[in-house]
């Protein structure tokens, strides 16, 4: 924050009129309002001089990364491994000033990207490389929301890569019996609290199933430990594809719920997405998936 208080119980007014790499105006007052007016006063005449330039603005692509970490990033639940794909990505681009960043600099490393091979022999994943580059635009994106970047976002034109539709790999009733030794719940619905959304949940279970899956004390449904987890689920299912471990469970609940008849926009709140689009995956797995093709057809009707 540009205007803050000090332990002394004054207020401290610090601002870059010119941007980060421009002068630093510091000035102590008594009151918060002294400060923020003094702040506006000091921006404010700095954009009606425009003859005094701005200083060029040398910060690399690191800088802005740290930025957007500092500002946005620590406050979402996959910051810290967002931060160390971002790092990454901008070691392997060289870490160039980002004033001067171009599409081409994106593309150019994707490019190389694509002709890496995994430990296992395969390339690396178009979803892979489509979430470098979402993570790459949000840093320019909020940055510029939030007025720390002053020029266009670099790679707003670059375009994602398409990729084939992948088959969601769920689990069948014989499967399922399989895993319910690991689930334990209480008052007859599942709580979920902490989640990557930020937004509990509570989904309710059947007597039936209570009864099947109830043990003794309270706790959470699972460990945390999730190696455990993935490893039992890979002994029990070595055929899941890769990406599929422990999300199995989920595309499973969801796949029967469609299969039974369930709602899709139920579906969507049970799942906590934000867009329906993300839940529509799961929408042929319904027995009357596409029907309606038929019976609202118009030639029906004439």
């Amino acid at each position: 924050m540009s205007v803050r208080k000090q332990r002394d119980g004054t207020w401290l007014c610090e601002c870059y009129p010119h941007g980060r790499q421009g002068k630093r105006v510091r000035k102590k007052f008594a009151t918060k309002g002294e400060a923020t007016a003094f702040e506006r006063f000091t921006l404010r005449e700095a954009e009606d001089k425009p003859w005094l330039g701005t200083a060029d603005d040398k910060r690399r692509l690191s800088d802005l990364i740290e930025l957007w970490y500092h500002y946005h990033g620590k406050n979402i639940k996959t910051g810290k491994l967002y931060l160390k794909i971002l790092n990454n990505m901008c070691r392997q681009m060289g870490n160039p000033i980002a004033a001067k960043c171009k599409a081409k600099d994106y593309t150019e490393y994707r490019a190389n990207r694509t002709n890496i091979l995994m430990g296992d022999g395969r390339s690396v994943a178009a979803e892979t490389q489509n979430l470098e580059l979402t993570l790459l635009k949000a840093v320019f994106n909020e940055l510029i929301r939030i007025k720390e970047w002053p020029l266009p976002n670099p790679f707003a034109e670059v375009k994602k890569i398409r990729s084939d539709e992948r088959e969601l790999t769920f689990l069948s009733h014989e499967e399922i019996r399989t895993l319910l030794d690991y689930v334990a719940t209480q008052n007859n619905a599942e709580d979920m609290t902490n989640t990557k959304g930020k937004r509990n949940r509570t989904v309710p279970i059947s007597p039936e199933l209570y009864d099947a899956i109830h043990k003794p004390g309270n706790g959470p449904l699972f460990s945390v430990n999730y190696f455990p987890v993935y490893m039992r689920l890979r002994k029990c299912f070595p055929e899941l594809p890769k990406g599929q471990a422990t999300h199995v469970l989920r595309h499973t609940f969801a796949s029967h719920f469609m299969m039974n008849g369930g709602n899709i926009l139920v579906l969507q709140r049970i799942l906590g997405h934000r867009d329906i689009k993300q839940t529509m995956v799961y929408s042929h797995f319904s027995p009357d998936h596409l029907q309606d093709a038929v019976t609202k057809n118009p030639l029906n009707y004439l």
